[in-house]
């Protein structure tokens, strides 16, 4: 059996193990067999029934302490694993959340992230392949943009790839955004932040 298939058969069994696991969790066992089937071992982008399982638990009518678990889950299953896969596949997620869900979960994500630094992965390395060496350097500037586009949250206290979703109402041509309404002052204010996000996307740009 050669290493890549090695590999493969190992990280399927980890996340049957882990899957099993999850299943003695009687309150949350939904939610962590969702986290880990969308973010397992397989060179496929997450299930899309996984994600709205997650993206559920995580809306605005469900308990905040629903909501903690699972940046918790999503925060812990990203510190520990060695895999670009895994890495990328639970980055995809949580951009997806911040992207798709409500404002009282990235007010969430955020504390959280004040507190433990999830999406600072300076140091992750997978060095099982030439392909996986090349692909942590992408996983590790992915999470710094989406480090960076939280941190810009923080300022500016509204989303500014979400705000750009919303339709205007007149047939106008152009996209959403509350930056070009602000008054000088404001957005003088804001600029900094908004450029540091913007240096971190065109980063991701390989």
């Amino acid at each position: 059996m050669g290493s890549g298939t090695w590999r493969k058969a190992y990280g399927a069994l980890k996340d049957s193990t882990k899957v099993g696991l999850a299943n003695f969790n009687s309150e949350y066992k939904d939610l962590d067999i969702a986290i880990v089937k969308a973010t397992n071992h397989m060179e496929c982008p997450p299930k899309e029934r996984h994600f709205r399982r997650i993206m559920f638990a995580n809306s605005a009518n469900r308990p905040r302490a629903d909501v903690a678990y699972s940046i918790c889950t999503l925060a812990r299953r990203l510190s520990k694993t060695k895999n670009w896969i895994v890495a990328l596949k639970t980055l995809i997620v949580i951009h997806r959340l911040l992207r798709e869900g409500d404002g009282s979960f990235k007010d969430d994500f955020l504390s959280y992230s004040y507190r433990g630094n999830i999406l600072q992965l300076p140091n992750f390395r997978d060095d099982s392949s030439p392909l996986a060496w090349d692909s942590s350097a992408w996983v590790r500037l992915y999470a710094f943009y989406l480090h960076e586009r939280v941190e810009c949250f923080g300022v500016l206290k509204y989303d500014v790839e979400a705000d750009r979703l919303v339709k205007l109402p007149q047939a106008s041509g152009k996209a959403h955004s509350r930056t070009r309404t602000l008054p000088c002052e404001d957005l003088l204010d804001q600029l900094p932040a908004l450029q540091k996000l913007l240096q971190r996307l065109i980063s991701c740009q390989v």
